[in-house]
């Protein structure tokens, strides 16, 4: 069977660039949507033409226009959207919607990814109220692509490894301490390395398995508490670390001293590790575990992904 052709949208963003690069990897016809709105973003227009020197197709359109979304979208079997939906960074999710519309008029899309890679929003309705906001987002898009019945995969890929892991999940840098690590709950969290996600996503696309579900990413070896993630830092530089265990209570408080766009991901930090989101249910019918369905995959695990930090 030959393979999908695949339409990145946000293809040189953090995630999208590397689902790129696993869409080549695995054969598939991959289109990236160059938006017009690039305007002089140098790098990016670099990135996407090293993409094209790789194979990739650029396909030009614009969220401000329907029809050249529409004509992008008929050109392939499969959407995956990667926009950014983190306070900090840009927050597009609902401009999906546009895409959406576009996927329901050309009426040819086998299978849509919208841009999710995180905690499943569809369990997150009693979160913290701060950040919220990119839950009900996202499942305002899932409404509208259900409603709509684009054939569609959701993605869970939990905690990223540039943001969790190699910082032993500090909220002050995004590299590890030297001396004293503050160490947050008992819940276990999921780490994922970038790449695997992106190789995990394009696995699905085809897999008539993953159609209308949501794929979990929770490879056994990389589901950690807080506490054995420090552990596997220490063991690789033998030093052991001062450890401050930060009570719940005393972790809500410090969230009021930060700067609103960041206090969001203070709150996904409660929420994984003291409330134990991302482990606290088994995954169901409606649902795949991706290191199950795809163990030919060779997942990184945490410690070989903290040994770039040394």
């Amino acid at each position: 069977m030959s393979k999908s052709k695949i339409l990145v949208v946000g293809g040189t963003g953090y995630v999208g660039k590397r689902i790129v690069k696993a869409s080549l990897a695995q054969g598939h016809p991959t289109y990236i949507l160059m938006r017009r709105e690039l305007g002089f973003d140098i790098e990016k227009i670099q990135m996407l033409l090293a993409f094209k020197e790789q194979g990739a197709r650029l396909v030009e359109g614009s969220f401000s226009d329907h029809q050249s979304l529409v004509d992008a979208v008929k050109q392939v079997d499969v959407v995956i959207c990667t926009m950014a939906g983190v306070q900090f960074r840009s927050h597009n999710i609902l401009l999906q919607l546009k895409l959406v519309d576009a996927i329901k008029e050309a009426g040819n899309i086998k299978r849509f990814l919208p841009s999710e890679f995180g905690i499943d929003p569809s369990r997150m309705e009693h979160a913290l109220e701060i950040g919220k906001e990119t839950f009900g987002d996202k499942m305002i898009i899932r409404k509208a692509i259900e409603d709509a019945g684009i054939p569609h995969t959701y993605i869970s890929a939990n905690c990223f490894g540039g943001y969790f892991v190699g910082n032993l999940s500090q909220v002050d840098s995004l590299m590890p301490p030297r001396d004293r690590v503050y160490i947050y709950g008992k819940f276990k969290a999921v780490f994922m390395d970038e790449d695997d996600v992106a190789t995990y996503t394009i696995k699905s696309v085809d897999d008539p398995r993953m159609l209308n579900k949501t794929l979990y990413l929770r490879p056994p070896e990389n589901i950690l508490t807080h506490n054995e993630l420090v552990e596997k830092w220490e063991k690789l530089t033998n030093k052991t670390l001062e450890k401050v265990h930060i009570s719940a209570q005393d972790f809500l408080a410090s969230m009021k001293d930060v700067d609103i766009a960041l206090q969001a991901g203070f709150a996904r930090i409660y929420q994984i590790y003291y409330e134990g989101c991302l482990m606290n249910f088994e995954i169901g019918e409606g649902g795949g575990e991706a290191s199950k369905l795809y163990p030919e995959v060779r997942y990184t695990r945490v410690h070989e992904y903290l040994k770039r930090y040394l």
